[in-house]
């Protein structure tokens, strides 16, 4: 995923949407269960999953996916306001407040770019405003901690950092990771899992090292100060404390290749797994139910 320039490279960009959306993950978008084939029409459900959060303001659980932001309901996901964006680096930051990144739809006609660098939404989806970054990053982690905002930037490696809400950035250590985990209560500690192994950083991002003895790991979460979880590739929930001991909690119900991980709280945790199927668990990964599994998505607002 390295296109670059603007107008031109970004039509051919749109006209080859499809290795587009497969290059920005391991696990590539599908369409949903019982569509291929079945005509134009078939919405194609919501891609690979790359984002998960609850909207504080009513408990609603969003998804965020390489074809929009959905909102999971006990009837399916419901795509937001019919917007196709590839949703990459979702977090939910506050009441209806959500950031993210990614790439527009391929038949945006106010697209200019391929990039879309920092987004912000302040009504639970429906609407999109660029912060910062557009036509340049692509963030495929974003990560709040108290004054502190972090990005994974895909196209440099490097770890971002912003004081002011991702108006700004500097431009940290370069790692080969694919998450970011960190928490308002410890702003300078980020923590990295990726093809690197877990990584630790206690200077914001600025340098990190390698922890020794550390699972190879998939996602990492830090819900709390001295307070970890993680989602090791063969599938397997674990917690910690200081990266370097761990406990086995549970397993994912689905696999773990191109999972995503997200605490919600010290306990809740919401996963999305392989095959794009949402699962939950309240005791800390011990347990978990499907909330939901791929299929029809609903245009809806």
């Amino acid at each position: 995923m390295t296109l670059h320039s603007r107008t031109v490279a970004f039509t051919a960009a749109a006209a080859a949407a499809g290795l587009l959306l497969t290059a920005c993950s391991t696990a590539d978008t599908r369409p949903a269960p019982g569509k291929a084939g079945s005509g134009s029409d078939a919405d194609p459900g919501t891609g690979h999953l790359h984002g998960l959060g609850v909207d504080p303001a009513d408990g609603t659980l969003y998804a965020a996916g390489h074809l929009g932001v959905f909102r999971l309901t006990p009837a399916g996901a419901v795509r937001i306001a019919d917007r196709r964006q590839d949703t990459m680096g979702f977090t939910v930051t506050g009441p209806r407040t959500f950031l993210a990144s990614g790439h527009p739809s391929p038949d945006d006609p106010a697209a200019t770019s391929p990039h879309l660098g920092l987004i912000r939404s302040t009504d639970a989806g429906g609407t999109w405003s660029t912060v910062s970054a557009a036509g340049e990053a692509d963030f495929h982690s974003l990560q709040q901690a108290g004054p502190l905002l972090y990005g994974l930037d895909s196209q440099t490696s490097k770890v971002w950092a912003s004081t002011d809400g991702g108006a700004t950035w500097e431009r940290r250590a370069k790692i080969r990771a694919g998450d970011l985990a960190a928490h308002a209560g410890t702003p300078h500690e980020v923590w990295a899992a990726g093809s690197g192994g877990l990584l630790h950083s206690t200077d914001g991002g600025a340098t990190f090292r390698p922890v020794p003895g550390a699972p190879a790991v998939a996602a990492v979460e830090q819900p709390a100060p001295g307070r970890l979880f993680a989602l090791a590739v063969d599938g397997r929930v674990l917690a910690g404390g200081d990266g370097n001991s761990w406990s086995e909690q549970g397993r994912l119900p689905g696999g773990a290749q191109g999972a995503v991980l997200t605490a919600v709280g010290p306990d809740r945790l919401l996963a999305a797994d392989s095959a794009d199927a949402v699962h939950e668990s309240t005791d800390g990964g011990r347990t978990w139910t499907t909330v939901h599994r791929p299929g029809h998505a609903n245009t809806g607002h």
